[in-house]
C-alpha cells in the first residue's frame, strides 16, 4: 500500500534556509519558471521581512529523487547533493527564495547587482526601510543588506561608532532579519507526478507542465552524463539538417515509450517508465528516429516536417525500426506505406493518438515484423465523391497534408524551365505559402467565373507545388490559357513538367479553354488514381468508386 502523501507546516530562519541553499540541500527544479523578479519587488519583499510581516509559505518537496535543478543563483554556484540524502525542490517560492538568496550574498542577476540593496537608517517602520537610492543620505544613514548581515561587528562598528543609536537600530535589524520565521509547508511521500500536479496548482496559472519538462527532471543523471534537455537540442540541430526540426517533443517521448514498453500516455511515461531504462534505450530510439525519418522521406515523400499528416504517425515507424534496424523488404515496404496511407485517408490520429498508437504497434507494426499481414477493421473511403466533399484546400488538415505529400512525391518541375521545384519547411506553414499555386486563380475565378462555389475553388484538385517567383512574379491572377500558354512555347519539356503535377492533356484538361469544370474533374480524378496505385492495397472493405 502506498504511503499516504503529507504536508507539514514548519518554518526556517535565515541561516537555516541559507544553509539549505549552499549545501545543495535545497534545489530550484529546472521546471521551474526563469528567475523573473527585479530588484524593487526584492526591496519590497526584503522591506516586508524587516518590517515582520508576512511573506507567504514555501513549499517544499522532500525526496530522494535526483532531477535537473538550475545551476546558479546569479552566478553562484550551487553544491550538488550527496548521493542518497534527502533533498527539499522547491514547489512554490522560487522568485521569493532567489530574491533573498541574491540580495544577501550580493550576487548580479542580468545587468541587476544585488548588492546594492540599503536600509535606510533614517526611515520608520510607516516609511520604506530597504531603498535602492541612497542619493542624498550621508554614508552612515544607510547601510547595505550585505553587510547588515555579513555578521562582522568591527565593520559596522569603524563606520558606526560615532552614532550608538545607529548601531543600536543596525543590531536590531540584523536581530529582526535573523530571528525572522520563514514559513514552509514540506511535502513528502509524492511522487514526482504528485509534486508536478502541486506545482501546476500553485504556480503556472493551473497550465500542467508539460511531460516533457517533467522527464527532463525526472532522467537528468550526472553521472551517466545524460541530461534529456540537451540531448533533444542536440537532436532539433541534427534535423533541422533534413528538414524535421518541428517535431514535438511530446513525439520523442511517445515514442521512447512505445519502444520501451508497447504503450505511449502521459501517465505511463511518467510513473512506469524507470530513469535507467529511459537513459538505456535513448541512444537506439534516436537512431531509430533517424532510420523512420530517412524512410517517410523516401517511401512517403513526405520531404519536410511540415507536411506529415500527423507527428505522432512517426512513433510506428520508429517502433518498426527499433526492432528491425534495416530496410524493409519490398513486400515489407508495401505494408508500410499501406498502413501510412490508410492512416492519413481515413484521419486516424483526429483524436486517441496514444490509445491508437499502442493499437497500431500491436496489430500492424508487430505482424509485419514477424511476416505476417495485418488485418485491418476498417476500409478507407477514396472515391471520387469522398475526395470531392473532404478536398477543401487547408494545410492544418491531415488528409490535405497526405496529398499534398503525394503531389510533393511526384518530384513537380518548374513550368517554366522544368527545375525541380525546392520544397522547404520555411514555406510550409500556411495555406497562402507563395508555393501553393490554385492552378486556376482564385482572384481569376471570382472574376470570370463565379458560379463555381468557393469551396471548390480552394481545393487539393486545384493546387499545384511550384516556385514561388512564377507564382506571384508571372502568373498573379492570369488565366490558365495565358499563362500555360506562355510556357508551352518556352519550356519543351513541358508535357514531361505537367505529368509531375498529375496533370495530363492540356486540351482534355480543358487548360486553353479555361474550363474549370473539366479541368477539376481530370485532376481529381489523377489524384484518385495515384491514391489507388501509388499508395495503398484495395481492400474489400475500401470504398473506391
Amino acid at each position: 500500500m502506498a504511503e499516504m502523501l503529507l504536508s507539514k507546516p514548519s518554518h526556517l530562519t535565515y541561516e537555516q534556509l541559507k544553509s539549505k541553499i549552499e549545501t545543495g540541500n535545497m534545489l530550484i527544479p529546472q521546471f521551474q519558471r526563469d528567475f523573473v523578479w527585479n530588484k524593487a519587488e526584492a526591496a519590497k519583499l526584503l522591506d516586508s521581512i524587516f518590517k515582520g510581516y508576512p511573506i507567504g509559505s514555501f513549499i517544499l518537496w522532500e525526496t530522494k529523487e535526483r532531477l535537473r535543478t538550475i545551476k546558479n543563483v546569479g552566478g553562484i554556484s550551487l553544491q550538488t547533493p550527496k548521493p542518497g540524502d534527502s533533498v527539499y525542490y522547491v514547489l512554490d517560492g522560487q522568485q521569493r527564495i532567489t530574491s533573498i538568496y541574491a540580495s544577501l550574498s550580493g550576487a548580479i542577476i542580468g545587468k541587476a547587482d544585488y548588492s546594492k540593496l540599503f536600509i535606510n537608517l533614517n526611515a520608520d517602520e510607516s516609511q520604506e526601510i530597504v531603498v535602492m537610492n541612497v542619493d542624498g543620505l550621508q554614508t552612515t544613514d544607510y547601510i547595505s543588506i550585505t553587510m547588515l548581515l555579513s555578521n562582522s561587528p568591527a565593520d559596522i562598528f569603524s563606520i558606526y561608532g560615532s552614532k550608538p543609536k545607529i548601531i543600536e537600530k543596525i543590531f536590531d535589524y540584523q536581530k529582526k532579519f535573523t530571528t525572522y520565521q520563514f514559513p514552509i509547508i514540506e511535502i513528502s511521500n509524492a511522487d514526482l507526478e504528485v509534486a508536478t500536479d502541486i506545482f501546476t496548482r500553485v504556480n503556472n496559472g493551473g497550465k500542467a507542465l508539460a511531460t516533457f519538462e517533467i522527464m527532463c527532471a525526472k532522467t537528468y543523471d550526472e553521472r551517466r552524463n545524460f541530461d534529456l534537455y540537451e540531448k533533444r537540442e542536440d537532436q532539433k540541430t541534427r534535423w533541422a539538417d533534413i528538414e524535421y526540426e518541428t517535431i514535438p517533443d511530446a513525439t520523442v517521448l511517445q515514442a521512447a515509450a512505445i519502444c520501451i514498453s508497447g504503450v505511449c500516455s502521459r501517465k505511463h511515461i511518467l510513473n512506469d517508465i524507470s530513469k535507467q531504462q529511459f537513459i538505456d534505450t535513448w541512444d537506439d530510439v534516436d537512431n531509430s528516429f533517424s532510420l523512420a525519418i530517412d524512410y517517410i522521406k523516401s517511401a512517403m515523400g513526405v520531404r519536410v516536417s511540415k507536411l506529415l499528416p500527423y507527428d505522432g504517425l512517426l512513433v510506428p515507424f520508429v517502433y518498426y525500426f527499433y526492432k528491425h534496424p534495416k530496410s524493409p523488404t519490398a513486400y515489407e515496404n508495401q505494408l508500410l506505406k499501406n498502413y501510412f496511407w490508410r492512416c492519413v485517408l481515413s484521419n486516424r490520429f483526429s483524436d486517441g493518438l496514444e490509445s491508437k498508437l499502442a493499437q497500431d504497434v500491436e496489430h500492424v507494426i508487430t505482424p509485419i515484423l514477424e511476416g505476417k499481414v495485418p488485418t485491418y477493421e476498417k476500409g478507407v473511403d477514396i472515391s471520387y465523391d469522398f475526395l470531392k466533399k473532404e478536398g477543401y484546400f487547408s494545410t492544418g488538415n491531415a488528409l490535405i497534408k497526405g496529398l499534398l505529400c503525394l503531389l510533393a512525391s511526384q518530384h513537380p518541375k518548374s513550368f517554366k524551365n522544368n527545375n525541380e521545384v525546392v520544397i522547404d519547411n520555411d514555406w510550409l506553414s500556411q495555406g497562402n505559402s507563395k508555393n501553393y499555386h490554385h492552378f486556376f486563380p482564385k482572384n481569376y475565378m471570382k472574376k470570370y467565373q463565379p458560379l463555381i462555389p468557393e469551396n471548390l475553388v480552394n481545393h487539393i484538385a486545384n493546387i499545384t507545388i511550384v516556385d514561388s517567383f512564377i507564382n506571384k512574379g508571372e502568373i498573379k491572377d492570369k488565366a490558365p490559357s495565358e499563362y500555360m500558354g506562355s510556357y508551352y512555347k518556352s519550356n519543351p519539356e513541358i508535357v514531361t513538367t505537367m505529368q509531375t503535377h498529375l496533370i495530363g492533356d492540356s486540351d482534355e484538361y480543358g487548360v486553353f479553354e479555361d474550363n474549370y469544370s473539366a479541368f477539376f474533374e481530370k485532376r481529381l480524378s489523377a489524384i484518385q488514381a495515384a491514391i489507388k496505385n501509388q499508395l495503398i492495397i484495395i481492400d474489400d472493405l475500401d470504398i473506391v468508386k
